[in-house]
């Protein structure tokens, strides 16, 4: 009998399951604005993530899960009969905590020496997660004039982790995870 219930019960957690991820949120995170500028002797870019937080993750923010943005960026050199020659590839990343005791979030940003900065909204923690302004991509003498470049840009939550026991309890983690496509700019040095 035992068995029985058993069975049925791992069945209704398994229709459970599928029926949660299926009903999940479109993945609604995309880049707003990406540009590349050359600034002195270096080619820069900056960029805004938008959609990137939903009501889920605020929440899971606010209960001090440690949330973990990933940026990937490409610069490649493009050949007419070769395969495109990949100049630079670099990838950054962005941290927040929440620390309910003393109502503040931490943000760390691989880019900045990973010096947190500690800031009291969560609309500031949200900005400071989401962009990157002025990084130094490349120097300018590695491009060639008139040669042709493509930059790609993508950005990714990292997997939450959660302590062994709760995965069990929360197997609905994975509906924070997100990623935004591939944005991609052509242009010519």
């Amino acid at each position: 009998m035992t068995r029985a219930i058993l069975r049925k019960a791992a069945i209704l957690m398994i229709a459970l399951v599928l029926i949660v991820q299926s009903a999940g949120p479109a993945r609604s995170a995309r880049f707003e604005d990406l540009r590349i500028s050359n600034m002195g002797q270096d080619l820069v870019v900056y960029l805004k993530v938008r959609g990137a937080f939903n009501g889920d993750m605020k929440e899971a923010v606010m209960s001090g899960v440690k949330t973990t943005f990933f940026f990937l960026i490409t610069l490649k050199k493009v050949r007419n009969f070769l395969p495109d020659k990949t100049i630079a590839n670099i990838t950054l990343t962005h941290s927040l905590k929440y620390h309910s005791l003393r109502n503040e979030y931490v943000v760390s940003r691989s880019w900045e020496d990973d010096q947190p900065v500690v800031v009291k909204t969560f609309d500031e923690a949200r900005r400071r997660m989401s962009e990157i302004d002025n990084i130094d991509l490349i120097p300018l003498n590695v491009l060639g004039k008139g040669e042709r470049y493509q930059l790609r840009a993508k950005a990714e939550m990292g997997k939450v982790t959660l302590p062994f026991y709760l995965h069990y309890v929360l197997f609905f983690v994975s509906l924070w995870d997100f990623e935004t496509d591939w944005y991609t700019i052509d242009f010519t040095y």
